[in-house]
């Protein structure tokens, strides 16, 4: 069946950003002539839907905007700008230009996000061209890092199986590259590339993949290495899982219709574990990757956004019809899913030797932001590893930073500069520390109910001495937080998280497997500082005390009963 015949025909239910898509002619729009408006630093509406494609969000400071607001001016606008990476590996001179741009264009600060992306934030919407010009002069691109598309495609950056590594993440790259859109529209706005003609008839030419209005929703992709889940796997649309036999990659097992997002107090939004449906070979792997993205391109909810990602698809039609359209399409069926084992999903920090004889050495970076503050200068120090480093930066799932493929001859010299700037592998922070991750939320996240990025620490500051207390400090327990319910730190996995309901208050919920393979559950709800302190006290200490040989915080709130256990994410909210 052609493409376009796949379709819903115009008049099916739909929403207004599937007409803004198709009215788009592939992503184009009038963003041209947005930019150029020299009256307003916004832009409207539909062309912000589409800058999503384009790797950018409009947002502005909401810490400014009731003053601004009072002095009669418009917002702060700006933009957020995602540069991607297939599994998070950039070159020093790559790491170089992400400083540069962030201190000639955006705020000065670089945030390494939880899909092993870099963001720049601050970048007002008249240097935006320039911006996006600079980071394809350097071969990376912000095209797909947002948007009704498939996302940057993580992968597991394990130094210490580093030939296996090499092999996935080339596989990772080989599915980024063959699911990119391949729309002119990008090149003819950002890099002044030759325009192209285009129309609605010829969607195949134009896009193969996506054809004229793109995937209902975003489309996430990872790719894991046992016995590390650190890309968190099952929460993603589609994963892949690398089967090592006999110290070879022979193939992954796939697992589809995982997602985090949701909506408070909507039962029918819920996050999901993605389930393992069976077992493909390296060489089939971009062939399961284009075909389970086109079943969510055809079946995918295009009236309801809330329900338009490939988890509800599934669940609504059930794990036996997707197999089956699955084999279908691919001509083939996939084989019974092998056997694997996954112990955690967190980084190893500090200096490890891989199987290549290379040096890692693997950065805490607290909630992924780079910056330099009074006592700790973080993004000079690491500007000025990467004027001497010859290896690559790996940017992990969990917003910390590999300093990858360092010679024994280089290693000196690292260290040294590591010692000289006080960068830390974070050794002397608690473990619950180093096992943190937040989202930006406020002020720029314009979805942000609560504080995240900017209380995390703080409120961490408060739950160390109750650890130190209890016997703890070095226990690995995973904690959490986000500033609304859309999912971006992958709370709903997490052993101990919080979401943010309101200024100040937060869901707080228990339970999630410690190797990223449950979901956690409500607990309290619309908490402030104080309560989360009163509650988890108690829980620490009877923790401390009560729990069995090797079993994780997440497992032990289970067992003694203060959650039960999510199998299912339609159970989530019940």
């Amino acid at each position: 069946m052609a493409l376009n015949d796949k379709y819903p025909p115009h008049d099916a239910p739909h929403s207004d950003v599937e007409d803004i898509k198709r009215r788009s002619n592939y992503l184009r729009g009038s963003l041209e002539e947005t930019l150029a408006d020299p009256i307003t630093g916004s832009i409207p509406e539909d062309d912000n839907r589409l800058m999503k494609h384009h790797g950018s969000y409009m947002q502005d400071d909401r810490d400014l905007r009731a003053e601004r607001a009072k002095s009669k001016l418009e917002p702060a606008y700006q933009f957020m700008l995602r540069v991607r990476a297939a599994g998070g590996v950039v070159t020093p001179n790559q790491w170089l230009m992400m400083d540069r741009i962030s201190h000639k264009y955006g705020n000065g600060t670089i945030r390494l996000t939880t899909r092993q992306s870099f963001q720049l934030h601050g970048v007002i919407k008249w240097n935006l061209k320039k911006t996006i010009q600079e980071v394809n002069e350097s071969l990376l691109s912000t095209l797909a890092a947002c948007g009704d598309v498939n996302r940057n495609v993580m992968c597991n950056p394990n130094p210490y199986q580093s030939e296996i590594h090499s092999e996935v993440y080339e596989w990772a790259r080989k599915v980024s590259d063959h699911l990119d859109p391949r729309t002119r529209a990008y090149h003819e706005i950002w890099l002044d590339g030759e325009k192209v003609a285009g129309s609605e008839d010829d969607g195949i030419e134009q896009e193969p993949i996506y054809g004229p209005v793109y995937l209902p929703r975003k489309f996430k992709i990872g790719i894991a290495v046992p016995p590390s889940n650190d890309v968190d796997v099952f929460s993603q649309d589609l994963g892949f899982i690398a089967i090592i036999e006999d110290d070879r990659l022979t193939g992954f097992n796939v697992s589809v219709g995982g997602g985090m997002g949701m909506s408070h107090g909507d039962p029918k939004t819920y996050p999901q574990v993605a389930k393992v449906i069976g077992f493909c070979t390296p060489e089939q792997l971009i062939d399961v990757a284009e075909k389970t993205v086109t079943i969510q391109r055809d079946y995918g909810d295009r009236a309801v956004r809330k329900h338009a990602r490939s988890k509800y698809t599934i669940d609504d039609r059930g794990l036996d019809w997707f197999k089956g359209e699955l084999t279908e399409r691919l001509g083939w069926a996939l084989q019974e899913a092998r056997s694997y084992h996954f112990d955690h999903n967190g980084d190893r920090y500090g200096w490890v030797k891989g199987s290549d004889g290379k040096w890692h050495f693997t950065l805490f970076i607290q909630n992924g932001r780079i910056k330099d503050e009074e006592g700790y200068s973080l993004m000079t120090g690491l500007r000025e590893i990467a004027k001497v480093h010859t290896g690559d930066f790996r940017l992990t799932a969990n917003q910390n930073l590999i300093i990858g493929g360092i010679s024994s001859h280089k290693k000196k010299k690292i260290t040294s500069l590591i010692e000289e700037y006080g960068l830390t592998d974070g050794i002397h922070y608690s473990a619950l520390r180093r096992n943190s991750m937040a989202c930006v939320a406020l002020p720029t996240c314009g979805l942000a109910m609560a504080e995240s990025e900017r209380y995390l620490p703080t409120l961490l500051d408060k739950l160390e001495p109750m650890l130190e207390e209890a016997g703890l400090r070095d226990d690995d327990i995973v904690i959490r937080m986000t500033g609304c319910p859309n999912g971006c730190a992958r709370p709903m996995l997490a052993e101990l998280s919080f979401i943010g309901k309101a200024p100040g208050k937060y869901n707080m919920y228990l339970g999630g497997g410690f190797a990223g393979n449950r979901l956690n559950k409500m607990y309290k709800e619309n908490i402030g500082e104080t309560e989360i302190l009163e509650t988890l006290g108690p829980i620490f200490n009877r923790y401390a005390k009560e729990r069995e040989s090797g079993e994780h915080f997440g497992d032990f709130v289970i067992r003694a009963g203060y959650v039960q256990e999510v199998t299912d994410g339609r159970n989530f909210h019940s």
